[in-house]
């Protein structure tokens, strides 16, 4: 079981939830988690990938308080019990 927080901007189309609660085959990516949330919440995987389901570049997923970037990106191993920390960039002038 892995565990993804979202932001409150993210939490409506996610039925207003601020964690779900994802169910895992080990060994999990990060891309495995997305899929069953994308399955699940259609529109949120939609905000958190890109046609290709590569991850937005605008959107930083942290898996256990690591970057996944440097981790592999969507490769990034998740073990089992993590916590996934999604994060939409902000910009501003």
């Amino acid at each position: 079981m892995v565990t993804v927080l979202l932001p409150g901007v993210l939490r409506a189309i996610a039925d207003d939830q601020a964690k779900l609660e994802v169910e895992t085959t080990p060994p999990a990516t990060l891309a495995d988690v997305l899929d069953v949330v994308a399955e699940r919440y259609p529109a949120l995987g939609r905000r958190l990938r890109d046609e290709s389901r590569g991850l937005r570049r605008y959107v930083n997923f942290y898996v256990d308080g690591e970057e996944c970037r440097y981790l592999g990106g969507a490769d990034a191993p998740v073990p089992d019990n993590a916590e996934i920390q999604v994060i939409p960039s902000v910009a501003g002038g």
